[in-house]
């Protein structure tokens, strides 16, 4: 793959999830680092961007709820990213299935069938398809889905409490990143973690040599790989 071999920034790459406060960290990344020669963010509206030289980013408007009439937005790119999600209190318990498990897993199929060879997916540390708590059985549901769709790669993040400032505020969760944000002192690797390192060490799996078919990142795995500089791959 190009983009993974080089810091030319050939190839070509999408984002999904790229409002969200990981997603929007992931572009900044990719922009920065000029890996791509194309960035394509995949959502259902357009958002306002900065005017950058370098990295063209491009935006697709798609509507989830049809996916598949959208097929051509996932078509040549090497490398997916996917930070897309909701909340059980935003979307209800079906939305957020809808979302967090659905979406993900069809636009999979569709970027594989469009030439995708490695799709990047961001889930949450103790996702488990057994789990009783819906979130945690959720992601792990998308992780199971995803794998089955046979990238040449995929890498499965799962990181901890994200620490972020959110467009929107949420007061428990605002609460509990504060709490957490102090823990992180004493403990950096355990309980949190950063949404700027979960985005480097999206791209950074990129450009790993292949570690095998599936590769899945805890948090502190996440927190390494997030703050070192990532070696090209061969």
């Amino acid at each position: 793959m190009a983009a993974a071999g080089s810091s030319s920034g050939a190839g070509s790459c999408f984002v999904l999830g790229a409002s969200g406060a990981t997603g929007r960290a992931l572009l900044r990344e990719l922009r920065a680092r000029g890996l791509f020669a194309r960035v394509t963010l995949i959502g259902r509206r357009r958002l306002s961007l900065a005017k950058e030289s370098g990295t063209a980013v491009e935006q697709v408007v798609v509507d989830f709820e049809r996916l598949s009439e959208h097929a051509a937005a996932f078509r040549g790119h090497d490398v997916g990213f996917c930070c897309l999600g909701t909340t059980r209190s935003k979307a209800g318990a079906d939305g957020f299935v809808r979302v967090d498990r659905d979406y993900v897993a069809q636009a999979a199929e569709l970027a594989r069938a469009g030439g995708c060879k490695h799709f990047v997916l961001q889930s949450s540390q103790g996702a488990n398809e057994h789990s009783r708590f819906l979130y945690l059985r959720v992601k792990g549901e998308v992780e199971k889905l995803v794998q089955a769709v046979g990238f040449d790669r995929c890498t499965i993040l799962r990181p901890a409490v994200l620490l972020c400032a959110r467009q929107e505020f949420r007061p428990m969760e605002w609460l509990t990143q504060r709490v957490l944000g102090a823990v992180a002192w004493l403990f950096p690797t355990a309980y949190s973690v950063p949404v700027e390192t979960v985005a480097r060490a999206m791209v950074a799996s990129v450009l790993q040599p292949g570690g095998g078919k599936v590769v899945v990142l805890e948090n502190k795995a996440i927190h390494q790989l997030g703050k070192a500089e990532p070696q090209l791959g061969t």
